[in-house]
């Protein structure tokens, strides 16, 4: 019994269940619309996002203390951290080894192959390393539009993040201009694992 609560008591250490965000309540957000076009049909819609987040929360308990403390030190918020992952890896059932089927993306963030990866795949110190890319992404569209609302800021540090692991070019005026689809996503998937314990 003793051993028990100790355990419970060092997960309430590492784990805290409270928000510690700078970059906004995720859940405050407004749920953001997935449109389908013929090239997304089989894997778009709300539908679709949310049976993947269903699949994807028992895979990410495995993670969940690694990503709550990256998020603690960070100050972002862990749903975040877990919608990302969901998004990019399915929280890793989509990796071979750690790669993606391309071998261009490594992680469950998927940093992309041109950046030099810390640690293994699925380690704290990944989830560290592109958990800070994204504060910076963040930072970078919030230093570039100061009059954005603070969702408009998340939303462009998203794409901002997707194009720099991608190795795109991130578009000056709106770095979501081409593409909403991503942080839609990963904002919906954030969204549900905030209500189940991110």
């Amino acid at each position: 019994m003793i051993p028990a609560l100790l355990l419970l008591g060092l997960t309430a250490l590492v784990a805290p269940s409270v928000s510690y965000s700078c970059y906004g309540d995720i859940s405050a957000l407004q749920a953001p619309a997935i449109s389908c076009t013929a090239v997304r049909a089989p894997d778009c819609g709300l539908a679709m996002v949310r049976r993947t987040a269903e699949a994807d929360v028992v895979r990410l308990r495995k993670y969940e203390v690694p990503i709550k403390r990256v998020a603690r030190n960070l100050c972002l918020d862990p749903a975040l951290i877990a919608g990302i992952i969901s998004q990019e890896s399915r929280a890793g059932l989509v990796l071979d080894n750690g790669w993606d089927q391309e071998r261009q993306k490594y992680g469950l963030m998927q940093i992309g192959g041109q950046q030099r990866a810390y640690g293994m795949w699925d380690s704290e110190e990944h989830i560290n390393q592109c958990s800070t890319i994204l504060v910076l992404a963040i930072n970078e569209v919030r230093a570039r539009h100061p009059t954005w609302t603070w969702d408009r800021q998340l939303r462009g540090g998203l794409c901002t993040y997707r194009a720099k692991m991608a190795s795109r070019q991130v578009y000056e005026e709106d770095p979501c201009d081409r593409d909403n689809y991503y942080a839609n996503s990963v904002i919906r998937r954030a969204q549900y694992f905030k209500r189940h314990g991110f």
